[in-house]
């Protein structure tokens, strides 16, 4: 028997409402028998895998100001979805799985997408930054506006809990071990 999909809402600064619901491998038909009429709808599992409609799915209903949008993804494992607005950059960055999205907020427009080595699990932005952080299970990334990587950190060991704490990254490994980085450029802080 099939677990109801998990669901979340979240409201953003600037009027932008989001809906998420996600399940496990297979169960698509759970997460979008309650889709919402209204606005484009873009399907994005075949950019994870062209099987993808066996994987875990998520979808994600955008109310921004204006029409609403709505966005289909995929994952091979499961995992819930990770999203932040970057407000100067005017973009939803969602991470599911092993991918990061950034879309256009009012408009769903794809703007990039980053695949990483492990799942993405927590995503950090600052007006005094000029890129977005990604952290993923044993990489922590830096991400400019237009997708490029401007920094890559590979870690030892799994990584399991990330916080923007004091003008530093704080990371904490599977063993307990507990690091800080410089967000600006991925160097330890001190």
């Amino acid at each position: 028997m099939a677990a109801d999909p998990r669901q979340s809402v979240i409201q953003y600064p600037g009027g932008i409402r989001v809906r998420f619901r996600w399940a496990g491998s297979g169960e698509g038909k759970g997460v979008f028998a309650l889709s919402e009429a209204g606005g484009r709808l873009s399907e994005f599992g075949d950019l994870v895998d062209r099987n993808f409609e066996a994987l875990c799915r998520a979808e994600l209903r955008v109310e921004p100001p204006g029409e609403p949008w709505a966005a289909r993804l995929a994952s091979p494992i499961f995992a819930d979805p990770a999203a932040i607005y970057w407000d100067t950059e005017s973009l939803l960055v969602v991470a599911y799985g092993f991918v990061t999205y950034a879309f256009e907020a009012r408009t769903g427009d794809l703007r990039w997408r980053h695949r990483s080595g492990s799942p993405a699990f927590a995503l950090f932005g600052s007006s005094r930054l000029p890129h977005l952080l990604v952290q993923s299970e044993i990489e922590t990334f830096a991400i400019e506006r237009d997708g490029a990587v401007a920094w890559r950190l590979g870690h030892s060991d799994v990584v399991v809990a990330a916080e923007l704490v004091g003008g530093r990254l704080v990371l904490t490994s599977f063993d307990g071990q507990v690091s800080a980085l410089d967000p600006s450029t991925g160097r330890p802080a001190a």
